[in-house]
């Protein structure tokens, strides 16, 4: 397959009706001759993570048939997968496939297989779901309605039909072996952005000695608040979550459907009327 056009980007997405439920994953390919390559497929029962595993593990095998030797840049929304694979992946190799508390790292299956398929010409980048980014917004509609049982038309040049791994493809859909559902997220090893430390920072310098500690203790009790939440798997609305966060309800709904926030992974979960429910589960 070297012969094919030199691929630009890809784009990645995963999507669960319900975590867990039907999932659907799908896969962008930009070339650099403008043409473009799509995948995705379904599983009947999997978690939103998996799903968007799936997807980067579909993009590495289609870039590995092409045989493609110049850098790629990976795109997808999904914090999970990208601190994953560039942060976590050699700590948790490193204490055999365990956490920092000794639990073993969920979802190991498809993290080994990514492990196995990345190498250095992939550039990681996290791109915001839901912002209008094209090839992002793409992902999630293939995703989607692949999760919803329905099969999408998928854009796939002449010249690029003959693509074939270990992964089941027909007519762009690939079937997913993997039928296991873990029961929660990994826990592993999270420490805020540099981003959020400064902007802590500066806010303190600005108060005296006792308001400083005023606000910290404030910030405890929100973070015990969290765990607890997430202790006992009560699912919040998105009104709810963003006064937890302290930040507008916009700011929680544009942020996508699995994101990083502190020491927690936030899932969208399911709609509820006009509500959207979100679950928060520890990650150290």
């Amino acid at each position: 397959m070297s012969s094919f056009p030199r691929i630009k980007s890809i784009y990645t997405d995963g999507a669960c009706s319900g975590n867990p439920g039907p999932g659907g994953w799908g896969v962008v390919v930009y070339f650099a001759d403008d043409s473009v390559y799509e995948m995705g497929g379904a599983e009947a029962l999997t978690t939103n993570n998996r799903m968007e595993l799936q997807a980067a593990i579909a993009a590495l095998e289609f870039l590995s048939q092409t045989e493609q030797k110049q850098p790629v840049t990976l795109y997808t929304d999904s914090e999970y997968v990208k601190k994953g694979i560039t942060q976590w992946v050699n700590g948790w190799k490193n204490k055999g496939w365990k956490t920092a508390q000794g639990k073993a790292v969920l979802n190991q299956d498809l993290w080994e297989t990514l492990d196995r398929l990345n190498t250095a010409k992939i550039n990681w980048q996290y791109v915001r779901g839901h912002a209008g980014n094209i090839g992002n917004e793409r992902c999630d509609e293939i995703a989607r309605n692949f999760s919803l049982g329905g099969t999408p038309t998928l854009k796939q040049p002449p010249t690029l039909e003959t693509f074939s791994s270990a992964t089941t493809v027909q007519s762009g859909y690939i079937t997913l072996q993997s039928s296991e559902v873990p029961p929660d997220l990994s826990t592993f090893k999270l420490t805020m952005t540099d981003a959020t430390i400064s902007s802590t920072a500066e806010t303190l310098e600005s108060l005296s000695g006792e308001a400083r500690v005023t606000q910290l203790r404030n910030l405890v009790e929100v973070l015990h608040i969290a765990d607890e939440i997430a202790t006992k798997g009560y699912l919040i609305t998105s009104s709810e979550l963003a006064d937890l966060m302290d930040i507008h309800t916009s700011a929680v709904t544009s942020r996508g459907d699995n994101w990083v926030w502190r020491n927690w992974v936030v899932s969208r979960v399911r709609r509820e009327g006009n509500q959207i429910l979100w679950q928060l589960e520890r990650v150290d």
